[in-house]
């Protein structure tokens, strides 16, 4: 999954505990060293696009974390358990906390993070069950995007209500955690293994794919059972992630420059400029070209 609006680099001002190892990223920071009394503090944020030869190991780590991968792949140990990373993947360390984390070469990670810490920060972590050093799945897989995207936003602004507010985003988002948990009986099923397989394949072939009817023919299924599939596990239509796949991608290309709208369009398999052009309004609220102009310099 590819999405890219609105990303900064940021690198000159990164706190030392960040990789180098990343494309592009999108992060706030609010304060390093928040007040000792703070119940709940968050320290820091962001979206990630990992390169190629994104590795991670640390045996401890000064706050608390969560990590949920939206595109990409690879693998993660936790105090010596691993698990596959993959979109949906949601995991958690802190101090005391043992954690490697490997990009696929292939398939860069993209993952976003908040850091946080405060008297509060074990028992939210608890509360959705989510414990230092453990792992599941959400489903759908886009599930707790809009609710980083809101904390992203908020810490990004220099207003002075930013780091309250990013507090109650983060208590949110674990209540939304709790609610997305993919329960494990059901990730075992056919019928969840079958979406997966199909997500997948939508995932890597966005670019050219162009109705439900390629994609139906292409996985041998039929439109009608694609639909259920993901609508039972995304809470959307195929052809509506499709859509989310080629815009994400375009304002990926639009955002790193160079490109016209109409190169941009024809890459995410659109020979209409104009009908393009309204999808990707529809989607970010400004036109491409608006997009394109307003990219950070």
């Amino acid at each position: 999954m590819k999405c890219g609006s609105h990303v900064r680099r940021r690198a000159e001002s990164a706190p030392g505990f960040f990789s180098e190892s990343v494309g592009r990223v999108r992060r706030f920071y609010l304060s390093l060293d928040p007040a000792k009394d703070s119940p709940l503090a968050v320290v820091c944020g962001g979206l990630e696009y990992t390169t190629p030869g994104y590795v991670i190991h640390r045996d401890s780590f000064p706050f608390y974390s969560i990590e949920y991968v939206v595109g990409g792949r690879g693998e993660v140990r936790l105090n010596g358990r691993g698990g596959s990373l993959e979109a949906g993947a949601l995991f958690s360390y802190g101090p005391g906390v043992r954690h490697e984390i490997l990009g696929d070469p292939a398939k860069p990670l993209v993952k976003y993070f908040v850091d946080f810490t405060g008297g509060h920060a074990l028992k939210q972590l608890r509360s959705c069950h989510l414990a230092l050093g453990s792992m599941f799945r959400i489903f759908p897989t886009n599930a707790l995007q809009g609710l980083f995207d809101e904390l992203i936003q908020i810490g990004l602004c220099a207003h002075r209500s930013s780091a309250g507010l990013c507090a109650k985003v983060l208590e949110c988002l674990v209540l939304k955690i709790n609610i997305a948990k993919s329960p494990s009986k059901e990730g075992n099923t056919l019928a969840f293994r079958t979406h997966e397989q199909y997500r997948r394949y939508m995932e890597e072939n966005f670019c050219r794919l162009r109705t439900l009817e390629q994609i139906g023919d292409e996985c041998h299924v039929t439109s009608g059972y694609l639909c259920r599939l993901f609508r039972r596990y995304e809470q959307q239509s195929p052809y509506a992630y499709l859509l989310r796949l080629k815009m994400h991608y375009a304002a990926e290309l639009l955002q790193q420059g160079g490109l016209l709208v109409k190169q941009a369009a024809e890459q995410v398999g659109f020979e209409d400029e104009f009908l393009f052009s309204r999808r990707f309004k529809s989607f970010f609220g400004v036109s491409p070209k608006e997009f394109r102009g307003a990219r950070p310099r």
